[in-house]
This record gives structure tokens, C-alpha cells and sequence, in this order.
């Protein structure tokens, strides 16, 4: 997006999210789309994507379920097949085929690098928005983030939050370096 803030090398965050998609069990090789946008650009995101007023930091747009990815640490179990109606249930959803030699597209990611750098120099960043630290390390850490939700990672439960958190500060403690308290 023009006119936004190149806080850190495109190769360095490439790199970062290869290490991310790896760790969370993501097919390789596989594609994703790394948007790097202004509060504005989120606000109308998460408007229209998640029904909510207001600009976020990141918002993650995954193309396959959860089910797709090698089992997470802390994941919350699902039980059974999702039902349909009285009684049914759907079948077990068939392998998707991809052309030999296509790369399957994992989904999105959207990041505001305007709130990145502000959550940073404020001391609302890090994992517990309680940490001042350089806008470069917050926007990683939203990198890392939203590369664990295409993965089917999710904080919604303690177990799998906690998780969730271990992985990101392991991604981050490598060739980084961890928020200082605000």
C-alpha cells in the first residue's frame, strides 16, 4: 500500500513467516498474502469482515480450516462431524486436488503498520499490550500472529492461548529480541 512505513527489509519478513508457517505445521511449499496497511485500510477490514467498528492491528483471512494443519499444542478438540440438520451430518470432505506443481494459497494477512508503530512507542504492545519496544519487533510480532491464525492457531481458550503465546515468543526469541515492560 502506498504511503505506508517500511519498518522492516520485505526478505526479513518473508523469512519470518517462513519460520512461523513451518513451526505451525503449514503445508510446504505453500503461498500467502502479506498486506501491509494504514488503520484506515483495518478499520474497513474489520468492519466488513468481522462486523466490528474500528481499526486492529492484524486480521487474518485463512482459506483452509483448522483441520487442514498438523495438530497444535493446546488445540481445543472438536467433537464429531458438524451437523446439518435432524440427524445428518456432512460427510468427510474429500482431499482438494491442486494442478502438480501448484503451491496451495494458505489465505491473508493484514497488518497495520500505522498501529503497529503506535502500540510500540506507547507501551500497548507485545503479547500483553503492556510492553514499549521498536515499531519493527510489534510488527513482527503481528507477522507472527496472524501467520499462526491461517494455521488454525487461536487464543480463545486458555490451553490453546498459552500455546499460542509459547510459539510466537519461540519465533521471536530467534534473531529477536523480547519487549522491554512499559
Amino acid at each position: 500500500m502506498t504511503g505506508v512505513p517500511r519498518l522492516l527489509p520485505a526478505t526479513a519478513l518473508a523469512r519470518l513467516l517462513a519460520r512461523a508457517l513451518a513451526r505451525a505445521g503449514a503445508p510446504s511449499p505453500a503461498s500467502i498474502g502479506l498486506f501491509l496497511a494504514h488503520d484506515r485500510e483495518l478499520a474497513r477490514l474489520n468492519r466488513e469482515a468481522m462486523g466490528k467498528r474500528g481499526a486492529t492491528d492484524v486480521l487474518s483471512f485463512p482459506l483452509l480450516p483448522p483441520a487442514a494443519f498438523s495438530s497444535r499444542a493446546g488445540a481445543v478438540a472438536t467433537a464429531g462431524p458438524l451437523a446439518v440438520g435432524a440427524g445428518e451430518a456432512l460427510p468427510p470432505a474429500a482431499p482438494f486436488v491442486l494442478p502438480p506443481g501448484a503451491r496451495p494459497h494458505l489465505g491473508d494477512i493484514v497488518v497495520s503498520v500505522e498501529r503497529a508503530a503506535a502500540q510500540a512507542r506507547s507501551g500497548r504492545g507485545g503479547q500483553e499490550n503492556r510492553s514499549r519496544w521498536e515499531p519493527a519487533d510489534e510488527l513482527r510480532l503481528l507477522v507472527v500472529h496472524g501467520a499462526l491464525h491461517l494455521c488454525g492457531w487461536d487464543h480463545a481458550a486458555p490451553k490453546e492461548g498459552a500455546a499460542m503465546r509459547a510459539l510466537e515468543r519461540e519465533l521471536l526469541g530467534a534473531g529477536g529480541r523480547t519487549p522491554c515492560p512499559a
